[in-house]
């Protein structure tokens, strides 16, 4: 019963998820849900907007790297069972989301706004690729481990989970973090860019520049000279090429 107890709450937990990520994708480009980026919230100055938002941005932002250390996790999984740390850990990360899209407070002056319907198209376009390329990025280095489902079914299996091996599959040969290059280009392809949607941008912006610190310092740790060189060969966000010596990218290409 408690194996199925952890396959029903990682299956729960993965289903917020999937709610809160496709509520994500209208929040940001202010289509479908009630409350957006821009709209929905009460009036208030734009002083407590900034305060709210800040506070609201830097609860996701530590939430998400706090609970994903290595040292966090090893004091933690002595009160959450450790096949569903995982899962948890996603849950927490949903609510967090959750309450950016319940509490936001709109700043609805505009900073930028693209009149050409082809370009706000484009950018529309572009946001868009934002969100696929998250979520393919998410599949190529295991979706179901990343969200905690994985675990639990290994868990009701009596398995033990393996340890990943290094990989560098499709998109991670171009960029070392395509992931948050997609949230990136889903947060700023903005066609009206307000004052409110700058302010989330930034936060996320900053979130994902110190999250690639505090990942490539644990993945330093774990894999050694391998990522090493694999930072060396290939950029963290930027999809350009680095020009290295020849037979350089070999340990690469092998992988």
């Amino acid at each position: 019963m408690k194996r199925v107890g952890y396959v029903l709450y990682g299956g729960v937990c993965y289903a917020v998820f999937v709610a809160t990520f496709l509520y994500a994708i209208g929040f940001v480009g202010g289509v479908v849900v009630p409350r957006s980026i821009d709209s929905g919230g009460p009036v208030t100055s734009i002083t407590t907007a900034l305060l709210v938002d800040g506070l609201l941005l830097a609860l996701f932002g530590l939430q998400h790297s706090v609970m994903a250390r290595k040292g966090f996790k090893e004091v933690w999984t002595r009160v959450v069972p450790r096949p569903i740390e995982r899962s948890t850990y996603v849950l927490a990360a949903s609510a967090c989301l959750a309450l950016v899209f319940l509490l936001w407070q709109p700043i609805p002056a505009v900073v930028w706004s693209v009149e050409r319907p082809a370009a706000r198209m484009a950018l529309v376009a572009l946001s868009g690729l934002g969100w696929v390329l998250a979520l393919l990025s998410s599949f190529l280095i295991n979706h179901f481990e990343l969200f905690g489902l994985r675990q639990v079914f290994l868990a009701a299996r009596r398995e033990e989970p393996q340890h990943p091996r290094f990989r560098t599959p499709l998109l991670y040969r171009v960029v070392r973090h395509p992931l948050y290059l997609g949230f990136i280009l889903a947060f700023w392809a903005a066609p009206t860019m307000t004052v409110g949607h700058l302010v989330f941008a930034i936060g996320m912006l900053g979130y994902i520049l110190v999250a690639i610190q505090l990942e490539e310092r644990d993945l330093v740790r774990e894999y050694g000279k391998r990522y090493l060189a694999y930072r060396q060969q290939v950029r963290g966000l930027l999809p350009i090429p680095r020009r290295l010596p020849d037979g350089s990218d070999a340990q690469l290409q092998a992988e």
